[in-house]
Formats: structure tokens, sequence, C-alpha cells
């Protein structure tokens, strides 16, 4: 029998019969370890988070602090998205009748100019040639819809993204609501005077009335919208966005990602 090397010692079973912990995973198994404790609380983490924003009325005085909800106020920002949003938007408003005449649509008859022979000249069988100066275009632009369609879900993620970086930067404000109760121009620029909203700026309302809808409509830079039909456009292309506070709740109610509630 071969003698066991010197300065050799036996693996005791008596060591507890289990690799340590950090043998076990190694790496992984330490940040598999950090991964479960910092998720924990997904709720305590998701509400530390969340936005607050005061809400004002009319006369610009702060009425209340609303926690906004991290989902649709604190995504995570995707730069492609918004830009795909922005040019599905842009495309859908192109008219698209820009079009060129063809040779079968220019004036100029068909007759022969000259005969085929002869005459040292290229052949030619009818002026209205794409080669000929007054000729039809070849391969112009036609009539055509730009419009596409964008899958559901991506529009609500580039809304979110637009939504949070207006916030971050600044340029959201919440009101109570709008005392617009008749078609008066000067009442909504004076409402918006005391805001402090000057250039561009977007009202989104829940439902708007008639008359802030007439209201807004002669005010140059200002837009009137429903939360339902806010885009990411709408969002990104003014310097002020003015929502009332249950424009906020159905924001929030129509963008909140399923399983987030």
């Amino acid at each position: 029998m071969a003698e066991k090397k010197a300065g050799t010692k036996p693996r005791a079973a008596s060591e507890g019969g289990s690799t340590p912990p950090e043998r076990a995973g190694g790496l992984g198994g330490a940040r598999a370890q950090a991964a479960g404790t910092a998720l924990q609380h997904p709720t305590e983490e998701r509400k530390r988070q969340s936005p607050k924003v005061a809400v004002v009325n009319a006369a610009n005085e702060t009425i209340r602090e609303i926690q906004l909800s991290p989902d649709v106020f604190a995504a995570k920002a995707n730069a492609h998205l918004v830009y795909e949003a922005v040019k599905q938007h842009r495309a859908g408003a192109r008219r698209g009748t820009h079009m060129t005449k063809n040779r079968a649509l220019v004036s100029g008859t068909g007759k022969k100019p000259f005969r085929q022979k002869g005459t040292g000249r290229a052949r030619a069988g009818e002026t209205r040639s794409p080669l000929w100066r007054h000729g039809g275009t070849v391969f112009g632009p036609r009539p055509r819809d730009y419009s596409y369609a964008m899958p559901k879900k991506a529009r609500a993620a580039a809304l979110r993204a637009a939504l949070t970086q207006r916030l971050t930067e600044g340029a959201v404000t919440v009101v109570e609501a709008f005392a617009v109760e008749a078609p008066k121009t000067k009442v909504l620029k004076g409402l918006l005077a005391k805001l402090g909203i000057a250039g561009r700026a977007v009202v989104v309302d829940h439902q708007p009335a008639d008359a802030l809808v007439l209201s807004g409509r002669n005010l140059p830079g200002v837009k009137v919208v429903a939360d339902s039909h806010l885009t990411a456009y709408d969002v990104l292309d003014c310097k002020h966005l003015v929502v009332t506070q249950e424009a906020i709740d159905k924001l929030e109610e129509r963008l909140t990602p399923p399983g987030r509630e």
C-alpha cells in the first residue's frame, strides 16, 4: 500500500458536510443573494421612486401635492421608440398629393415627328418621350398614403417615455380644472398667463368641453387635446404641458402596463 504524502490532510466529513455558500455558487451565488435582498420589497422601491407634483388652481396657488405613478411618469427612457412614434405621427400627417405627369399625361401629339431612317437623327416615335424637352417624367412620385400602423403597446411605451422626459425637464403643470365656462379666448389666455405659460403649450383635459376647445382654437401655439388622444408627438412638440388632475388619473389608468396595477 502506498504511503500517504506528508503534509496532506484528509477532508473531514465532520466539518458540516456542505460546501460554503461563497463557494457554492461563486460570484453567481453572491449576485443571486444580493438580487434577492434588493427585490424583497418591490412595492416600497416603487413608492420611493414615485415622483411628486403640485396641483395648482386657476390663480396658480398650490392646493396639494399628488404622487404620480412611477410606471407612467418614471418610465425607462427609450429614445428610439420615441423616434418611431414621432415618425409615425408625422407620416400620418402627410397629404401625399404629389404627382408628376408621365408620357401618357403630358400634352403633345402621338404622331411620329420624322421618318425612321435617312435623317441622320436618332429614331423617335413621339415628342412626349422622356428624352425630349416637355416630355413625360419616368418613375415620378405618385399620390400615396404614407400612414402606417404602430403596435398599441409600443405607442403606449413611447408616450410613457415622453411624459417622463417632460416631467424631468419641469415642463408639466398640473391644474385642478380649467374654469372656462364660455368660449372666450381672452379667458383662456388670462388663465395661461397666471400659470406662467408662454409659448407653445398643449392643454390636456379629460373630455374637454366645447368652450375650452373653442377658446384655445384662436390662440397661436396652443393646442387643446383630450387625454385619450394625447400622443408622444404632442408631448414633445410643446414648451409647456398643462394637464388637469382628472386627465392625469385617466392617463395613469390607460398607460399602466398590465400586471402593474
